[in-house]
């Protein structure tokens, strides 16, 4: 797993393109602590932009994203393949419908909540289609 790591890290020369990955990969990685607390908003895919980031910008902070103890397992996981839990599953898919079915009521456009459903069927395949992680 270390190589792997080792081998993922570019860092860049310049200064300036340094200093606006790192800042845009912290900005990503609050964004990504945020999805873990709000519906709706995605987590893996923030966590992974920001390490695709620190991966150009520091090895100190690459590192630290990919050992931390709360979100260190998202990158993990999505690395070796394994996918999300069957509880992370249900929790996502019962939420996105909830908030679908949320923003159809309030809206009360036929066209949008055409739209919204689409989206909904679409991210609901998506999730199901991932791999399954379980628990060793």
């Amino acid at each position: 797993m270390q190589e792997e790591i080792t081998s993922e890290i570019k860092i860049a020369h310049r200064p300036f393109v340094r200093w606006s990955l790192l800042t845009a990969g912290t900005v990503l990685v609050g964004i990504g602590i945020l999805g873990i607390f709000l519906p709706l908003l995605p987590t893996t895919v923030f966590f992974l932009m920001a390490a695709w980031c620190y991966a150009r910008s520091s090895r100190r902070f690459y590192e630290w994203l990919h050992h931390n103890k709360y979100f260190g397992k998202y990158i993990k996981n999505y690395r070796e393949g394994k996918g999300i839990s069957v509880s992370s599953k249900i929790s996502t898919i019962v939420v996105l419908w909830g908030g679908i079915l949320y923003s159809i009521f309030v809206t009360q456009s036929l066209v949008l909540g055409l739209i919204l459903v689409a989206i909904a069927i679409g991210v609901t395949i998506h999730i199901i289609v991932i791999p399954t992680h379980r628990s060793e």
